[in-house]
């Protein structure tokens, strides 16, 4: 195999891709392969146009993405597309996409690092996707003012709550980027308290209604861990370099 092969199989059995099945429309795996020479590698949330541009001009040529190029169907290669497809042909760059199976990874996934960082130790699953728990149940032990502390520290630009819980918060729901399926399962699961990355304003009242905490913290902001985790294993694997790229988002 040439080193995008090697780097590809690996990616693939780290992250269980074949066993993970993902929202309708999704495409996980090697996205956009290049001419099988590897000398970088890269790590960004979302793939895109800006990106690809930062990708190229640093010298990547296998950008792991956690939101890809391909949701079906299948779009025209005309416009930024297609400005996507020449950047990346020209930087002869290759694109690995990896949506749910690195966001419940137990151990490079976002949720268990989201966890970890806050000081929180996961202790059980949390809302199951087609015979996978897509979340975590982490324990706290903390008091609402000082998750909320760290919380700050972490996504300080990002950071919004609706308090209307617990003031004592024994475990808290983990699930990065969208929390809008997870909300009305918090209860049957023992919980009062869901950090996630962002949430409809419907859930406000929700919280109100129902005895809920719930801490928005960004959907890019808390989906940036798992690209990065397995960027830097791939980097130390294959002795690479490898560079993160962030963008300004403020969501």
């Amino acid at each position: 195999m040439n080193r995008l092969e090697e780097i590809t199989a690996y990616c693939d059995e780290r992250t269980r891709r074949r066993e993970v099945a993902d929202f309708p429309g999704s495409v996980n795996g090697l996205q956009f392969a290049n001419r099988g020479s590897v000398n970088k590698i890269g790590a960004a949330v979302d793939a895109g146009l800006i990106p690809f541009r930062e990708a190229a001009r640093r010298g990547i040529q296998f950008l792991i993405t956690h939101h890809g190029m391909f949701w079906n169907p299948f779009p025209p290669v005309t416009g930024p597309r297609f400005e996507q497809v020449r950047v990346l042909l020209e930087a002869d760059c290759a694109v690995y996409g990896s949506h749910l199976p690195l966001d419940l990874h137990p151990e490079i996934g976002n949720n268990v690092l989201l966890a970890r960082r806050l000081g929180l130790e996961p202790v059980d699953e949390f809302l199951e996707y087609e015979g996978n728990a897509i979340g975590k149940i982490a324990r706290a032990g903390l008091s609402r003012t000082e998750l909320v502390d760290r919380l700050k520290a972490h996504y300080p630009s990002t950071f919004s709550a609706a308090e209307y819980g617990s003031d004592r918060i024994e475990n808290v729901a983990v699930l990065t980027g969208s929390g809008s399926s997870a909300v009305g399962h918090l209860k049957e699961a023992g919980v009062d308290t869901l950090i996630t990355g962002e949430l409809k304003q419907n859930f406000f009242n929700q919280a109100q209604e129902e005895g809920l905490n719930l801490y928005c913290c960004g959907h890019y902001a808390t989906e940036t861990h798992g690209v990065c985790a397995l960027a830097e294993e791939v980097a130390r694997k294959f002795n690479l370099a490898w560079e993160f790229i962030e963008t300004p988002c403020p969501w």
